[in-house]
């Protein structure tokens, strides 16, 4: 007959040791359990009595003494496995990652973008690294590694050879010469039709505007002007864009500094922007032009501005015709330039300011060279 399983005899450390984890611990947790099954043994309780005493199994107990006895006070913490083994290793889960950012067409794969049915499918039928994955787990993966379903975003990156040369120019203006440093550019096309905004209203009961199925008012443009030193912005609305209308918006530029000394005007490479009448009257007048890189309107500081415009006279509105719109534009670039440091204005410059450099995916300006 075999001998009766018992824990060895105790050292004085693990007596106390196993005392303090039964008086102090947590009853009902495994550590004390555990405690409770070496402490009673090794005084000489048999099996049965102790798995009636911690409501377990014989075979239960029996285990945990085995295990006292091979590792000692290391058999309070099983290292349990967790489960079945791993299907997919960590290399498995990169090639998945891998697959799931790449385009399916260069893959092999007739369409543009990836389904979880579609991309569990080709896992599974690689010829190279065939894996096998459900549809919940590879979502639970795409989602773990911060890959997730994004709408496509275009981009434009200007291929102008002198956009380095541009920007510096731009910024030294700007930083040297705020005072006398002016910005000009067209917004548009402003035509009348309800423009979706948001506005303040009880839940479930939105504000609502009309539909428009006809349009014959035309479109207009509102042609601005930004004073960087003192933070005012005005304009003018017009039916088109031309050259006369851009020499007009110059000329009342250079009447906000009569003192005849240079300013500074920064403007875009629109074609009405850079007639031969309007350089030759730039140069006797002392009004340089500093054009932006082409694709980087962004690099021009009345585009803040009219974020502002966008948001506040625009969003959520119904004007019936140009003359209503021309009035509200005016209303409200009265009001903002006498509250030029409103915070709603601030904010809203900031915004759009964010925007702007957001879609270049860059800060302002370039990069500097090190030194």
């Amino acid at each position: 007959m075999a001998e009766p399983v018992r824990a060895r005899r105790l050292t004085d450390a693990e007596g106390q040791r196993l005392t303090q984890i039964v008086r102090r611990g947590k009853h009902g947790s495994i550590r004390v359990r555990r405690a409770m099954i070496i402490m009673a043994s090794s005084s000489g309780t048999p099996v049965p009595a102790i798995a009636r005493l911690v409501a377990a199994d014989e075979d239960t107990v029996r285990d945990v003494i085995h295990a006292f006895n091979r590792r000692g006070l290391a058999a309070l913490d099983p290292q349990w496995a967790g489960g079945r083994p791993r299907l997919i290793s960590d290399e498995d889960i990169e090639f998945v990652i891998a697959t799931a950012t790449t385009r399916p067409r260069k893959l092999g794969r007739p369409f543009t973008r990836w389904s979880l049915r579609k991309l569990a499918a080709y896992l599974a039928e690689h010829p190279d690294r065939p894996i096998r994955i459900g549809y919940e787990r590879l979502r639970q993966l795409l989602r773990e590694r911060r890959v997730s379903f994004q709408r496509t975003r275009t981009w434009k990156e200007s291929r102008d050879p002198d956009k380095d040369a541009k920007l510096d120019r731009i910024e030294e203006v700007t930083a040297k010469f705020p005072n006398r440093c002016f910005a000009f550019d067209q917004f548009g096309p402003l035509s009348i039709r309800p423009c979706h905004g948001s506005t303040w209203a009880l839940e479930s009961k939105p504000t609502r505007l009309p539909a428009t199925y006809t349009r014959t008012h035309g479109i207009r443009y509102f042609h601005g002007c930004y004073s960087l030193g003192d933070d005012q912005l005005w304009g003018v609305i017009r039916r088109r864009k031309g050259g006369d209308h851009t020499l007009a918006a110059l000329k009342s530029i250079r009447a906000a500094r009569p003192d005849g000394a240079p300013i500074y005007v920064i403007l875009d490479n629109l074609s009405a922007n850079k007639t031969p009448k309007i350089r030759a009257w730039a140069a006797r007048n002392k009004v340089e032009l500093c054009f932006t890189p082409t694709y980087a309107s962004w690099a021009n500081p009345i585009e803040a501005q009219f974020g502002p415009l966008r948001t506040f006279v625009m969003g959520a509105s119904n004007h019936p015709n140009h003359t209503v719109l021309a009035r509200e534009l005016h209303a409200y670039l009265r009001w903002r330039n006498a509250n030029a440091r409103h915070p709603d204005v601030l904010a809203a410059q900031r915004r759009e300011r964010a925007r702007v450099r957001s879609e270049r995916q860059q800060r302002w300006g370039r990069p500097r060279a090190a030194a």
